[in-house]
């Protein structure tokens, strides 16, 4: 087919077929120059981006590395099922990748996209180490990151696993509600997105006592409360942080596994950037809790945490929705 027509025709519809026959075909080139086609004639006044977007969006995903790569700058796949980095290091090795995607932030998060899938990065000078300020490997202590799978035209972003709650009761505790911003909004950064984003609520509190103190304060009275390793905590925390809720842009687990961190070294009191064991021993210190209760909706974020030794703890409430 004759690209330069198809695109004057503007049909999107076309466009969209276009790109699935030319992925098929394996005929990359022709991909590139359709994308390009319709960026110039958006120009022209044609509104043809959904068609550029979705040209670069299969290119990041099933092309080779040399067409992938270029793709991966900052602000590209606005629309697209996911961040183009995250799109591209998802189906791509940092071996295959690397020496294709230009310097910027997004190649330090592609990157860390293949650490988030097993990959040590951590001798690659090439990515800038200041963009998230995490390792550039999984520390031995943290969890297997839930990661999203991309498709043509779907994606599946998986939420962590949790124990089951118990059934629920009254929720009894006591404790004095003390202002203290930065950890109350380190514990709902990772539902950031959310709220501005989509049709999200959010909100946290800090008190002095414990777990069912500090969901007491929320005006949570009843529910059930399930104790958590740290790891589930972490992954939760970062599972939140990645996602876009109902309607937002999703983030990408890179910027979710910072948010994990970032919690809860605000919450513990550890300088930031912290080294790995300091963010191991904080995480095994603190006392998570899963809890449930009414309310809420299609993506939750429901921790409690404790500090024991200075008699304080957190509890935040974000949920979002599907719903327009």
């Amino acid at each position: 087919m004759n690209l330069a027509e198809a695109v004057e025709r503007g049909d999107l519809d076309e466009l969209v077929r276009l790109v699935d026959g030319l992925c098929s075909g394996r005929e990359w080139e022709r991909i590139v120059e359709l994308r390009d086609r319709c960026r110039h004639a958006m120009e022209r006044g044609l509104q043809l981006w959904p068609a550029a977007e979705y040209a670069e969006y299969r290119l990041a995903l099933e092309a080779p590395a040399s067409f992938a790569g270029p793709v991966v700058v900052e602000g590209a796949g606005r629309f697209a099922l996911g961040p183009l980095w995250e799109v591209a290091a998802s189906a791509h090795t940092w071996s295959e990748l690397g020496d294709h995607v230009p310097p910027g932030p997004a190649r330090a998060m592609a990157a860390h996209e293949r650490v988030l899938r097993g990959e040590d990065l951590r001798g690659d000078d090439t990515v800038d180490a200041l963009v998230l300020e995490i390792p550039l490997a999984l520390e031995p202590w943290e969890p297997e990151y839930p990661v999203a799978t991309y498709r043509s035209d779907e994606a599946d972003f998986p939420a962590p696993g949790l124990p089951p709650t118990g059934p629920a009761a009254p929720l009894r505790g006591s404790g004095e509600v003390v202002d203290r911003p930065f950890e109350t909004e380190a514990l709902l950064d990772p539902a950031r997105v959310w709220l501005e984003q989509s049709n999200g609520e959010a909100r946290a509190v800090a008190v002095t006592g414990d777990a069912p103190a500090a969901l007491a304060a929320l005006g949570v009275e009843a529910g059930s409360i399930t104790p958590l390793d740290a790891a589930t905590a972490l992954a939760w925390l970062a599972w939140a942080g990645a996602s876009g809720g109902g309607h937002g842009r999703r983030r990408g687990g890179p910027a979710g596994r910072f948010a994990a961190w970032w919690a809860v070294c605000a919450l513990a009191g550890v300088e930031w950037p912290p080294a790995g064991d300091e963010v191991a021993e904080a995480a095994g210190r603190l006392r998570w809790h899963r809890w449930s209760g009414p309310g809420g909706g299609n993506w939750e974020l429901r921790l409690a945490v404790e500090d024991a030794g200075r008699g304080l703890a957190w509890a935040v409430d974000a949920f979002d929705s599907a719903e327009a």
